[in-house]
């Protein structure tokens, strides 16, 4: 066995370790970067320390912050409010509005388990209102917080579009958003259209949540009211990504300079923000991201992208990795997945057979598609919703969906934006 394999089953056990305990893989990660540096590679611990993704943890500290503090403000509520005036009593407006209000909410910045965790007690309760199921609605808001993922502020977007950049595709990120939101549009559609069928058809399937109240502050039948501060939050997202994709600044110093700019304005709101940044999830990312670092400077990845070579057909190769990609992140964590398969994917989009957008497309819808595994966050968040004596029956139901999107959906993503492309279909 070599010593960059026997640090690959580290990594394994890292992300193992995490999600079957409380403990933080990418705490683990950071410690083990230094152990396994040190002592397999030989490394300094400079040459260790240097491997820490300072920029990407900026860039995230920065977007969950913004975020954080316009939740704070009250904002998220008074989009809440918007929804349901909007829908103004049509029951199909309903799944429409919930998918557009998550998919606003992590375009923003919003990790897609703060968006869906945000977002479905509303959609559920006005789902249950309207007669929707609770698992129809569920998958429409997880497709939404999906959709916007691949924002250039959100984390998710954040780690695709590294690897566009290193791919030499830097400025084709608005399109990794487009295509990602179209296709993820789609599959929410598909899903939401199943499920209700499937639902009129046996009643052995969730029909609602425990018919509980919103949480407090979210309650829909309130008004909202809407003030300077609300408007000014508005208008800091909007100079976020003015910033970001207008001048091309760092969207972690936009983020920040946004987030100054309110906190200047209300400093009360610092404390609350600071603490409902998702340092755990910061964390996850970029110890997984430096422990990766080591593995590349051990050989691992070049071992890695030698054995996917040798499958002869690149977008063989794609196909290959977009399916260890989503079963892995069925069970872990998104962004530290993607994190993870980072250099092994820059070869395969750097490859003339194929093109470096079709490719990443295809990594971070695999990534991401997979999140109704109930072993995940957001699958979690979902389950939840169910009552305590369907909860078989709804984990049942939200696993056959994770593994159709495995074995189908991300064979249609791959020939959608990968194959079709480079046979010139």
């Amino acid at each position: 066995m070599s010593m960059s394999f026997l640090a690959f089953l580290i990594l394994v056990a890292a992300f193992t370790w995490g999600s079957a305990t409380a403990v933080n893989a990418g705490l683990i990660a950071i410690v083990a970067s230094y152990a396994v540096g040190s002592q397999l590679a030989g490394l300094s611990v400079s040459s260790v320390a240097a491997q820490f993704p300072a920029g990407l943890f900026f860039v995230l500290f920065g977007a969950t912050l913004l975020f954080a503090i316009v939740r704070a403000t009250g904002t998220i509520d008074l989009l809440a409010y918007w929804a349901e005036r909007l829908a103004q009593g049509k029951r199909l407006r309903i799944p429409v509005i919930m998918f557009l209000l998550t998919a606003t909410l992590s375009t923003m910045g919003a990790f897609t388990p703060a968006a869906i965790a945000i977002v479905a007690p509303i959609a559920i309760s006005l789902g249950l209102r309207f007669g929707i199921s609770a698992l129809a609605m569920g998958l429409v808001v997880v497709q939404g917080a999906n959709a916007g993922a691949f924002s250039p502020v959100n984390p998710f977007g954040v780690v695709s579009n590294a690897m566009l950049e290193r791919a030499g595709a830097g400025d084709q990120g608005s399109l990794l958003f487009v295509y990602c939101f179209v296709f993820n549009a789609v599959v929410g559609l598909v899903a939401f259209a199943i499920t209700q069928w499937m639902v009129s058809r046996s009643a052995s399937l969730v029909t609602g949540p425990v018919q509980a109240e919103t949480p407090t502050g979210s309650n829909l039948n309130t008004p909202v009211p809407f003030d300077a501060l609300k408007a000014l939050s508005l208008l800091a997202i909007a100079s976020l990504l003015i910033m970001n994709l207008g001048f091309g600044i760092d969207v972690g110093v936009a983020a920040l300079s946004a987030s100054l700019a309110l906190v200047a304005v209300r400093p009360s709101l610092q404390k609350v923000a600071l603490q409902n940044v998702p340092w755990s999830a910061i964390v996850l990312v970029t110890g997984i991201v430096m422990y990766v670092g080591v593995l590349e400077e051990m050989g691992l990845i070049k071992e890695l992208e030698a054995m996917l070579s040798q499958l002869g057909d690149n977008s063989i190769a794609v196909l290959v990795t977009a399916y260890i990609v989503g079963f892995v992140s069925a069970f872990a964590s998104t962004t530290g997945t993607l994190g993870a398969i980072t250099p092994v994917v820059i070869p395969l989009a750097t490859d003339p057979m194929t093109t470096a957008i079709g490719v990443v497309t295809v990594i971070s819808i695999a990534s991401s598609v997979v999140d109704v595994s109930p072993m995940s966050t957001s699958g979690a968040l979902l389950m939840a919703s169910a009552q305590a004596k369907e909860e078989t029956t709804f984990f049942r139901a939200l696993l056959i969906f994770a593994a159709c999107m495995i074995v189908v959906v991300l064979a249609i993503a791959w020939a959608v934006f990968v194959w079709l492309p480079s046979s010139g279909g």
